[in-house]
């Protein structure tokens, strides 16, 4: 009977598992109309590695109403979205080697997603962090933070 017991509670562990382990993903739109979906994403300390999924719900082409996301710390937010523009669409509006840039998935147009997946060491408890669209012009409305959360 004993033995019943120990495989039960392993068996309940297990099943329990998935419901208590943290959720490394998120997933994030982007429109016609040059808005994220989201103003904030946290990010559990428990993930090794995070994966954020852009989809790009308009139906405009990325050559007029492309969208990537593109995170960096808060300070340096604005130089990269500047770099990116002389980098242009062939580079995703990405400076080329940008060690500013913690992650970045390619430039969407309507109807594309990509998604793009960091290691969370990366990130540094205390530090602000910033996501934003690096496309020319639309880093000053489509952005948002990024936290670590415990």
């Amino acid at each position: 009977m004993k033995m019943w017991k120990s495989a039960a509670l392993v068996l309940m562990a297990v099943a329990a598992a998935p419901v208590l382990a943290a959720d490394c993903t998120a997933e994030i739109e982007g429109n016609d109309a040059m808005q994220f979906s989201k103003a904030t994403l946290a990010v559990p300390t428990s993930c090794k590695q995070f994966t954020v999924t852009l989809k790009h719900t308009g139906k405009l082409p990325k050559t007029a109403m492309g969208h990537n996301w593109v995170l960096t710390k808060a300070a340096d937010m604005q130089a990269v979205a500047t770099d990116g523009i002389a980098a242009g669409l062939p580079n995703n509006y990405i400076k080329t080697g940008d060690a500013r840039v913690i992650a970045h998935t390619k430039v969407v147009g309507g109807g594309e997603s990509d998604s793009v997946t960091f290691d969370v060491a990366k990130l540094k408890a205390g530090d602000s962090y910033m996501y934003f669209c690096s496309f020319p012009g639309h880093s000053a409305i489509m952005k948002g933070t990024l936290t670590l959360a415990k």
